[in-house]
């Protein structure tokens, strides 16, 4: 984390002959990539998980064909960034303890809206699993956002106070 805010702010320690950045890091390994390689690996796996949850909106008359499309997609998109900071720097920021619980609920929808869809073959199921999916994916991603899901928690709570 540290070699990526250094590589933002165009900082480091002052030499100039170090070319780390943020793409380079645990580029050792079995499954190195260049780079460029991580741009369109990156790019790509974004793209098709974009245009996933686009298609699966045409289909959202039918809740299973919706469930898988939608499901793979969101999968694709967070699974892109593995691209950027590598599986295992991923892996950890998805446990780190901030966001461990938005991970497990977020992890634990995607199986139940695939197990809806594919198993049970309930369309109210599946539609419920994926509304917590989603809602699941919000949380998750806010816990990127410095104090967002604090300001966000604040923001419900003052929505559905209902003191009489």
């Amino acid at each position: 984390m540290q070699k990526l805010n250094d590589f933002f702010s165009g900082g480091g320690d002052g030499d100039d002959t170090t070319t780390d950045n943020f793409l380079e890091d645990g580029s050792e390994g079995l499954c190195s990539l260049s780079p460029t390689q991580r741009m369109y690996g990156f790019a790509a796996s974004l793209a098709t998980g974009l245009l996933l949850m686009f298609l699966s909106m045409i289909v959202f008359s039918i809740p299973i064909k919706f469930a898988l499309l939608f499901t793979f997609g969101n999968v694709l998109a967070i699974g892109s960034t593995a691209f950027l900071m590598g599986p295992e720097q991923q892996m950890n920021m998805m446990l780190d303890p901030v966001r461990i619980y938005a991970t497990s609920i977020y992890i634990g929808c995607v199986v139940i809206a695939l197990i809806c869809a594919l198993l049970i073959h309930s369309k109210i199921l599946t539609f419920l699993a994926i509304l917590c999916e989603i809602c699941a994916l919000i949380w998750y991603s806010l816990s990127y956002i410095p104090f967002a899901r604090r300001m966000v928690s604040e923001i419900m709570i003052r929505l559905c106070d209902t003191e009489l």
